[in-house]
């Protein structure tokens, strides 16, 4: 009968979600406001006899969701787009975590409460709801425009550091005190797990895609996608961080693949389908007596978290370089807390170090915040246009002088041809060193956990500990080598660049030479003690290492070129990825151009009056009326190539029509448009 319970719950949810997107959709508000309005209508909370029966199944459903989601914001962005904000994410979501903790713990020392309390309170402020957001900025058709991939960026960076933020709560709740070594045990696990999936997954997923396609079948191909997805959140959790972490590096691996279009395609009717269960099950934890026992914490740190998270995001976007502009609707974005919260403070109950009503609060503050942010953003435009004209002239112009300086001090720092290439070695080089210790650490891992596959050798424990040495050693080694040539490379560099004949005359030569055979000497030594260091956990005894260590040399020196050639086609791959043009999008409108060559192209410009203001494409029913049709619009900037349907038209956008001459002419008659020159 679990089976069947299972179904009517599933069945009610998807139900509710069904009505309620109808109704939302009507009256033009945001369906995830309406998700979560259902689960509480539906819980077990409001109704005499519950329609749920089974929310453990359901919040099993919900995780699902949060996959899903996380997958396709990993789609839309991809590696070339966090390189381009990379820099306001880094600096904006430490200093706004930093801000909100001691924002919590202030209010929570306000209330009375205790100090563990208070702390935890700050930190659950201090990480935005990346699935609110998105699905926020999914619905309002914002998600391509320039401070969307700032908040973007700047989520990735808040859920890396919730993952640490986790970490250290932890051992502060069990130890009462935290360490040096603790704390950069984990920063240093984490990013070597980020940097060897992102490499790998370049490097294999793909030309995995690219060989799938050729079946010609969209079953393989978003069976293969799910594989990768699932497998890649697995291995996530498996290693201790959350699932949300593993489908969003997946995601926007995938999103380097050509077949990107067909893919977000597929994907989007699962995405929706579960994150629809998701925002329902966050509405089935509400109680509302809970809620009106604690309104006025709840108030407070709503306030809090609007005002305070709203102010440091936008200061933190503002001090990376950002105009006033684009730093204040980035902060409009981020006023809201999510799931993160919850996991924080279910951490609290578990560990037996905080109060029991932490939990209520913070998921009334989630969902308070979660009604706020789809308002919000639709009204980003009018709170900057108030704060231009409000704003005291003599401070808006300081603001606008430093944007400015810190833009020409940015142009003026490129450094030369020697510093770009220098540059670009040491990155290499510790890009290489962190994969190595990746390499290393999975096996310690093994070493560790022993699974069943792995062979039964002689001498037991010591003798798979050897095994496991070797085969990281020699897995190791084309990154090796490819630090010693670069070290060496970069010895004649210095060596040429440092001594000037005119000052060392006769000794020339050989301080030179000393130096260029010193650098990659010295090199040698330190990777040789890295490998040390990183594999002392299976280090065999000195007899057998040393046996190993002949083996090794004998296979360097046996498959030297082959290693060589290996890792510069691995080279070559990953800069062609970064390099090549961004894949086809399923928008691109091109190829249509070309068939329809026959055809004519107009831009109009929607006037303020035009009577077309404010209206979906779908509502104009254009092609029934003229023939036309409208496949692009152009706002603020950004270009939306064949929009869709439900795309509003807003006053100042350039419509981009297609059709006959007449067809073209009654369009612009009926949009009371003039031509855009």
């Amino acid at each position: 009968m679990h089976g069947a319970t299972f179904l009517q719950d599933l069945a009610i949810v998807m139900m509710a979600a069904a009505l309620v997107t109808v109704l939302f959709h009507k009256l033009r508000l945001p369906v995830v406001l309406g998700y979560i309005l259902a689960g509480v209508l539906i819980g077990p909370h409001v109704l005499a006899y519950p329609l749920i029966s089974d929310e453990t199944t359901i919040k099993t459903l919900a995780e699902l969701g949060i996959v899903f989601l996380m997958f396709s914001l990993g789609l839309e962005f991809s590696f070339r787009r966090l390189r381009k904000v990379g820099t306001t994410a880094l600096i904006t979501a430490p200093l706004e975590i930093l801000l909100m903790i001691l924002v919590g713990y202030e209010v929570g020392q306000w209330f009375g409460w205790t100090r563990m309390d208070s702390l935890f309170l700050g930190a659950m402020i201090s990480i935005s709801s990346t699935t609110i957001i998105v699905k926020a900025l999914q619905e309002s058709r914002l998600t391509k425009e320039p401070f969307a991939q700032i908040i973007f960026g700047i989520l990735i960076v808040e859920d890396l550091l919730a993952i640490v933020l986790l970490a250290l709560l932890s051992g502060l709740a069990m130890t009462g005190g935290l360490q040096a070594g603790q704390v950069a045990d984990t920063l240093g696990r984490l990013g070597i797990f980020l940097v060897v999936a992102v490499v790998l997954g370049l490097l294999l997923v793909p030309r995995l895609l690219g060989w799938v396609t050729k079946f010609r079948s969209n079953e393989v191909l978003l069976v293969t996608v799910l594989g990768l997805c699932f497998g890649v959140s697995l291995l996530a959790l498996r290693l201790g961080y959350s699932v949300a972490l593993g489908a969003f590096i997946i995601g926007a691996v995938v999103a380097e693949a050509r077949e990107i279009g067909r893919i977000e395609i597929l994907v989007s009717s699962l995405r929706d389908l579960f994150c629809a269960v998701f925002f329902v099950a966050i509405g089935l934890l509400i109680e509302p007596k809970l809620l009106a026992e604690h309104w006025a914490p709840i108030v407070v740190i709503t306030l809090a978290v609007v005002i305070g998270k709203s102010v440091a995001c936008a200061f933190g976007a503002f001090v990376a370089g950002n105009d006033n502009w684009t730093s204040m609707r980035v902060g409009n974005g981020l006023g809201q807390i999510g799931e993160f919260s919850f996991i924080i403070a279910a951490l609290g109950l578990q560990l037996k170090v905080t109060s029991d009503f932490l939990y209520p609060i913070a998921v009334a503050v989630s969902v308070i915040t979660a009604f706020l942010t789809p308002v919000r953003l639709n009204q980003s435009d009018n709170l900057v246009a108030w704060w231009s004209r409000h704003a005291p002239r003599a401070l808006t112009n300081y603001l606008d002088l430093y944007t400015e300086w810190l833009g020409r001090f940015r142009a003026n720092r490129k450094p030369g041809l020697v510093g770009r290439m220098v540059r670009k070695w040491f990155w290499q080089m510790g890009l290489n060193v962190v994969l190595t210790a990746g390499v290393f650490i999975v096996a310690a891992f093994l070493g560790q956990r022993k699974p069943a596959w792995l062979p039964k050798l002689p001498g037991g424990d010591i003798g798979l500990n050897a095994f496991l040495w070797l085969g990281a050693t020699v897995l190791a080694l084309p990154l090796l080598i490819a630090n010693f040539r670069k070290l060496q490379a970069l010895g004649l560099l210095v060596a040429e660049v440092s001594v000037r004949a005119e000052a060392a005359g006769e000794r020339t030569a050989s301080i030179r030479t000393v130096i260029a055979q010193g650098i990659p000497l010295a090199g040698a030594v330190g990777l040789g003690l890295l490998v040390l260091v990183l594999s002392s956990p299976l280090l065999p005894p000195l007899e057998v290492l040393l046996v190993l260590l002949l083996v090794v040399a004998l296979v360097m020196w046996a498959w030297w070129r082959a290693f060589v050639r290996w890792y510069s086609k691995a080279q070559v791959a990953l800069i062609e990825t970064f390099e090549s043009p961004p894949p086809a999008r399923p928008e691109s409108t091109t190829q249509y151009f070309r068939l329809l060559s026959h055809a004519q192209l107009r831009v109009v410009l929607v006037d303020l009056g035009s009577p077309v203001v404010g209206k979906l494409i779908r509502e104009l029913e254009l092609r029934t009326r003229t023939g036309a049709s409208i496949v692009g619009i152009e706002r603020n900037g950004e270009s939306h190539v064949n929009p869709g349907p439900d795309e509003e038209v807003r006053a100042g956008d350039k419509l981009l029509l297609l059709g006959s001459g007449d067809q073209l002419t009654q369009a612009a008659a009926l949009f009371h448009v003039s031509d855009d020159e």
